[in-house]
């Protein structure tokens, strides 16, 4: 997936600086960056072209899409799956375990085979704000946004700006990230972004781009 250096920056490879830990069995694409003192566990697949800040956390067997950005001290636990253009803020937490215990019924510290990993998807384009949490088993819809500090318990549509703990959507997004305002154009369910002029639909909860 590319030559890795260390140090210094790669024109096609990858650049780890020294005080990250990557571990060997980790494959990571062309153009990608590990800043300093960030994690890489074993048997994680990271894409091309991705920034993983400084302190941040991947767990193993975690997949990372192409152009995915965590931000410092995010932490991305197992078997998480991040899709293309996905964004991370810092101190963000993918948690995997629904029922966390130190100990079982017995008192015994717990190992890795007595419970089970859910991780959390993310969709393409999709971005979560700083400090937010998503309880284990999660999915986040296409190009949705999480607002920072939100508690995420149960899936979000595509599109959907969610905030507060638990978190609820409280606006539409579009593709450029900024709320949609309503289109009268399209009737009553219709919307449209300010930036871009992108014109989308909503039917029954669910909000679709007209262009598609």
């Amino acid at each position: 997936m590319g030559t890795v250096e260390s140090g210094s920056a790669a024109v096609s490879g990858v650049r780890i600086e020294p005080t990250a830990d990557v571990d060997e069995r980790a494959a990571l694409g062309p153009g990608t960056t590990v800043w300093h003192l960030a994690q890489v566990r074993e048997d994680a697949v990271i894409g091309a072209d991705c920034v993983i800040g400084r302190g941040a956390y991947v767990g193993p067997g975690v997949r990372i899409g192409d152009r995915v950005k965590l931000q410092n001290h995010a932490l991305v636990y197992e078997p998480a799956v991040l899709e293309d253009g996905v964004f991370v803020g810092p101190a963000a937490v993918l948690t995997n375990d629904r029922y966390p215990r130190s100990v079982d019924v017995d008192g015994r510290l717990k190992r890795g085979e007595d419970w089970q990993a859910d991780g959390v998807t993310l969709r393409r384009g999709c971005s979560i704000g700083g400090r937010a949490v998503l309880v284990a088993g999660v999915t986040v819809g296409r190009w949705a946004l999480v607002a920072a500090g939100a508690v995420v318990h149960r899936d979000v549509p595509d599109f959907a700006l969610v905030a507060g703990v638990p978190a609820r959507r409280i606006k539409w997004v579009g593709r450029a990230g900024e709320p949609l305002e309503p289109d009268g154009r399209d009737g009553p369910d219709g919307w449209r972004c300010p930036r871009t002029g992108e014109r989308y639909r909503e039917a029954d909860g669910v909000l679709t781009p007209l262009d598609e």
